[in-house]
């Protein structure tokens, strides 16, 4: 295994949040706009680069990500609950799919839109102990399941040319590729295994050059692993609960990336649960639209 570089600049802190849990960061480029969702302090935030204005909105209930629609007002966010419709100038919700009605004790964590306007998604255990976690792919018609089952589920994100899509197994510190048949995930492959003390894989995003960067949940970093599983470089992270990174700006190479503070203790990691940013010179890929 070939050595990765270390990214020269430290992320420094984009929005002192302090989130609880904080997830799913996911750009704008209509807006400016960054949002992201503290799950377990039930809230979904919103940044403007451009002013240094932030805001969150208090959502009574477990979020685990938020998804763009065509109206910039309004969001596909994955409640414990379900599937929802979010307008965010309001806070009203229009549900739109329970994915697991006989599993109460699930919640959906993790999700990204694909090229298609698909919608793919996880399920996890809210108790972070039993495998009832499930992957999904909806169309807004026809939901299906793929893959195994997992105590937590994460990711999933599609490569930069359509034909991949990543998922992850937290506990099991595995992250699996599946090939993409007409939208569809394959049988799961895997593509990197991370080592002892790397920490748990977390949230992902994916460049322009088909490169994964992963989130090391426990381990203060990131990892740029490319297409065939080397590291390529480690962006060292000033706190330890790295939870998933997104690229924005208006030339989408700033990576913003969100954390938590659960269970840390504040004199020990004072920026646990705060919104990160790195400018890394490599083009990330815009959020694609939710056609569901």
């Amino acid at each position: 295994m070939t050595r990765p570089t270390v990214h020269p600049e430290t992320p420094r802190v984009a929005v002192a949040s302090g989130c609880v849990l904080g997830e799913g960061p996911v750009w704008d480029q209509r807006t400016g706009t960054l949002l992201w969702v503290d799950i377990k302090g039930e809230a979904v935030w919103r940044f403007e680069p451009g002013t240094g204005a932030s805001m969150s909105l208090p959502v009574s209930e477990r979020v685990g990500f938020i998804a763009l629609t065509e109206d910039p007002d309004v969001m596909i966010a994955g409640f414990k609950s379900g599937l929802a419709r979010l307008h965010l100038p309001s806070g009203r919700r229009e549900p739109l799919v329970q994915p697991e009605p006989d599993q109460p004790g699930n919640r959906i964590n993790d999700g990204h839109v694909g090229p298609d306007g698909n919608l793919f998604f996880g399920t996890m255990d809210d108790d972070g102990k039993e495998p009832t976690g499930r992957f999904y792919r909806w169309d807004g018609k026809r939901l299906e399941t793929f893959g195994k089952s997992f105590v937590v589920t994460n990711g999933p994100a599609v490569s930069h040319d359509g034909r991949t899509i990543y998922t992850v197994d937290s506990p099991g510190r595995l992250i699996y590729a599946h090939d993409l048949d007409e939208g569809r995930p394959g049988p799961a492959r895997p593509f990197v295994r991370f080592e002892e003390g790397w920490g748990h894989p977390d949230g992902m995003a994916i460049d322009a050059e088909g490169h994964v960067w992963v989130c090391h949940w426990g381990s203060s970093r990131i990892t740029r692993f490319a297409p065939d599983g080397e590291p390529e470089r480690v962006v060292p992270v000033p706190t330890a609960q790295v939870t998933k990174c997104a690229f924005g700006g208006p030339d989408l190479t700033t990576l913003y990336i969100a954390t938590a503070g659960i269970g840390r203790d504040p004199h020990i990691d004072p920026m646990a649960g705060h919104l990160f940013s790195v400018e890394t010179g490599i083009r990330g890929l815009p959020a694609y639209i939710a056609r569901v």
